[in-house]
């Protein structure tokens, strides 16, 4: 394992966290050349994730310092090695989490690399090379293309790019249940934040009636007047939640802080499922006799494979969904990572990474 390795030859600038502080400041560092199978990126927008957070102060205990973070990278092909296909210079791509993967087991085979045992992430991961990988704070990116995607041209680039995390996680979850081709269901989405607002969008374009359940009485005129939302829920309201007892066919749950699942789980009809792709640090309570008196099911899922994420790139095309985002220069990226922190963003930082500063 090592940083870069002799053909690591192209300087790059970018910002990095350098101890468990998480201070980003800029940060020169070398990327590989463009070899045969790859692309190279000039980066236009990068969106923040609270992944980022997590790494950059090594709250998972994993991070390799320096780290670049960043996995929802927007930009346009400047090079084009010559084994790639499908992809040419000009054109508006996206890179999301994925970097590499053994693109032999059965999980690479069947379109499902978010799976695959030697999957290695676009920052703080370990390349084929074996050289540790740099993310989207950056102004340039190489990509090997088959973990590249197309962007729609109606699409916004910068509302575009929270798309290759937030988007894919949500709507990998929907399809798996058949959410995105069958309308007509009754959907809980728990949380509206960067993931939860994508999924209520999603949720209504499928043709969905949706409800949202928070803690935030305040987000309700936000959920339903402007992102359409049919109902929302007060997590803390007891009346409420009796009153949606057995009622929803399916429930995303979003939402990265400890909180309980009981009453999440008591929403569901017989035979719903509750789909969970928020990561709690401290690990859930769960209660047998909602799912055993109720034929329940709990599962989880992490982003998508490439062949989801290109679908679900061309569905937000269809029709023209993006995050909700609050665009900054990259000298405010601590603050936004500080604003992460207390959920103070609606819905999604994305980093102009060709602006020079907030002035």
């Amino acid at each position: 394992m090592a940083q870069t390795t002799p053909n690591h030859t192209v300087t790059v600038s970018g910002w990095a966290a350098h101890d468990s502080s998480g201070k980003i400041v800029p940060y020169t560092f070398k990327r590989r050349e463009n070899g045969v199978n790859d692309v190279t990126i000039k980066i236009l927008y990068c969106g923040i994730c609270h992944t980022d957070l997590h790494h950059v102060k090594n709250e998972w205990g994993i991070t390799m310092y320096p780290v670049v973070p960043g996995h929802e990278i927007i930009g346009v092909i400047t090079k084009v090695g010559s084994d790639v296909k499908g992809f040419k210079e000009g054109e508006r791509v996206g890179v999301g989490c994925l970097a590499a993967s053994c693109l032999d087991c059965e999980y690479c085979r069947t379109d499902q690399e978010n799976y695959c045992e030697k999957l290695q992430f676009v920052y703080n991961g370990i390349f084929w090379d074996g050289s540790i990988t740099y993310g989207g704070y950056s102004q340039i990116f190489v990509a090997d293309y088959r973990y590249v995607v197309h962007i729609p041209e109606n699409l916004s680039m910068d509302a575009a790019a929270p798309l290759l995390c937030a988007g894919i996680t949500v709507f990998s979850a929907l399809k798996d249940h058949g959410l995105v081709e069958t309308p007509g269901r009754k959907i809980g989405v728990v949380g509206l934040g960067g993931l939860g607002h994508i999924a209520v969008k999603f949720g209504k374009a499928f043709g969905h009636h949706v409800t949202v359940i928070s803690t935030s009485p305040s987000k309700e005129s936000e959920a339903k007047d402007r992102l359409g939302a049919d109902d929302f829920i007060v997590s803390s309201n007891p009346k409420q939640l009796q009153a949606a007892k057995r009622s929803l066919d399916f429930i995303l749950d979003t939402v990265s802080a400890e909180h309980a699942i009981l009453p999440i789980l008591e929403m569901l009809k017989i035979n719903g499922t509750l789909f969970i792709v928020g990561a709690p640090d401290k690990p859930f309570q769960l209660p047998a006799f909602p799912l055993i008196f109720g034929k329940r099911s709990v599962k989880g899922g992490i982003i998508g494979g490439m062949k989801e994420t290109q679908e679900m790139m061309d569905v937000c095309g269809k029709y023209n969904i993006t995050s909700d985002i609050e665009l900054i220069t990259p000298d405010r990226i601590n603050e936004a990572l500080d604003r992460l922190a207390k959920n103070d963003v609606r819905y999604r930082f994305v980093i102009d990474i060709a602006a020079t500063s907030s002035n």
